[in-house]
């Protein structure tokens, strides 16, 4: 089993932060107690592929990626749809106002700030792309128990540090070296990963958002929180959509818990 997580990014194909998450394998089957192994995939990009990112190519990339490596679950950060008309808010989707994001998608082209437009679009244009290609949204809150054969779920990487009790990364104008290091160190004292080289700012940010990814694969309904609404069609749109995090081990270690739980407060 295995789940590709992928921090999405349109104006340039080297700012996709893109992973490949499986347990490591023992002589004892797989469980959630099994530590996990990370593949940092270092690009999808060709040679001949400059300025902003085609949600079609990209989609067909990563499709391409999964079939190769049986993959059946794909994490994406970024929203998969427009607010429902009739959900009770003003500005946002279900899942947005529950995790308070810091961009709201509203109405068919609507978004806040106004800025996140060119990114909203393009997501929706990726989720779609993948959709015409035998993926499906997450659609129940019980899918964990019963995955269809190729799923799509929305991450959200900031929460899912929240999720998990571990104080969020910094925004990548802001992060440092250090930040990176020390949210990496944090990370993988309270869940056991190793990872093929050490994950950039986009790549550690799909690793956090992908892990519920994991549990989703697993059929562990206890591995994740699921917000918002189930995704529809409405007036010619997809709207709302779950978002999925990570929740913390059910036993961590002694010194682990403590500090990730910390940032609960």
């Amino acid at each position: 089993m295995a789940v590709l997580s992928v921090d999405l990014a349109y104006r340039s194909w080297s700012d996709l932060g893109i992973v490949v998450l499986d347990r490591v394998r023992t002589d004892h089957p797989q469980t959630a107690d099994n530590p996990i192994s990370c593949e940092i995939v270092p690009s999808v990009a060709c040679d001949d592929d400059r300025g902003f990112v085609d949600a079609n190519t990209l989609a067909g990339r990563i499709n391409h990626l999964c079939n190769v490596r049986g993959i059946r679950v794909i994490m994406l950060d970024g929203p998969q749809a427009w607010k429902s008309r009739s959900n009770g808010l003003e500005h946002s989707r279900v899942s947005e106002r529950q995790l308070n994001t810091a961009a709201k998608t509203g109405l068919p082209g609507m978004v806040k700030p106004v800025t996140y437009r060119a990114f909203a679009e393009f997501c929706l244009d990726v989720y779609d792309a993948l959709c015409r290609r035998g993926w499906r949204r997450l659609e129940t809150h019980e899918q964990p128990g019963s995955p269809p054969e190729r799923v799509l779920a929305e991450s959200y990487p900031h929460a899912a540090w929240k999720s998990l009790g571990l104080k969020p990364l910094p925004a990548k104008r802001r992060c440092k070296v250090s930040n990176l290091a020390e949210a990496y160190g944090a990370l993988r004292a309270l869940i056991p990963i190793t990872s093929n080289r050490p994950p950039n700012h986009d790549q550690l940010q799909a690793i956090v958002g992908g892990l519920a990814g994991l549990a989703l694969d697993e059929h562990n309904t206890a591995g994740t929180r699921i917000v918002g609404n189930p995704p529809r069609r409405e007036g010619g749109h997809w709207r709302e959509g779950f978002i999925v995090l990570p929740v913390p081990p059910v036993q961590p270690s002694s010194a682990a818990w403590p500090r990730g739980m910390h940032w609960l407060d």
